[in-house]
């Protein structure tokens, strides 16, 4: 079964809503064989579509298409992602940059962001509070102004 690539994007789930797909073509970021593509454009199974998310491209191969949307459990039977290891690695910096920089105005970070800055730090806790000793006892001594 073909189907347009617009339709097909949004009922895999890499696109949220079809406009949203069809804008992306518009914009030239869905390719096929090197070749940017139209929303009216028709994919079959064995097919390759290149979808370009700056700084990188992810590549999918098309297994079979679906009639309509499909849950996202059901996605893997229809398409294999093919991306290169590189442009993977590229993906999962941007993950991890994005992440570390918060935009001002974004509020406290979450348990799980605090979670993924201790991982990425380690804990450095220790660095931090240098050994005091708080019991000093040789300050004990108490001077009081009103004897005299």
């Amino acid at each position: 079964m073909d189907a347009r690539i617009d339709k097909f994007l949004w009922s895999v789930r890499i696109y949220k809503t079809r406009s949203i797909a069809a804008e992306a073509i518009k914009k030239g970021r869905i390719s096929m064989g090197g070749t940017q593509v139209k929303a009216s454009r028709t994919v079959k199974p064995g097919d390759v579509v290149d979808v370009r998310v700056p700084p990188a491209t992810r590549s999918f191969k098309i297994i079979d298409c679906p009639r309509s949307r499909v849950g996202a459990k059901l996605v893997p039977d229809y398409i294999i992602e093919v991306t290169s290891p590189d442009q993977l690695e590229i993906i999962e910096l941007q993950k991890l940059a994005s992440s570390m920089n918060r935009q001002k105005g974004l509020g406290r970070p979450t348990k799980k962001d605090r979670r993924d800055i201790d991982s990425y730090f380690g804990d450095m806790s220790d660095d931090f509070m240098p050994d005091f000793d708080w019991d000093d006892d040789e300050d004990d001594e108490i001077i009081d102004d009103n004897e005299e």
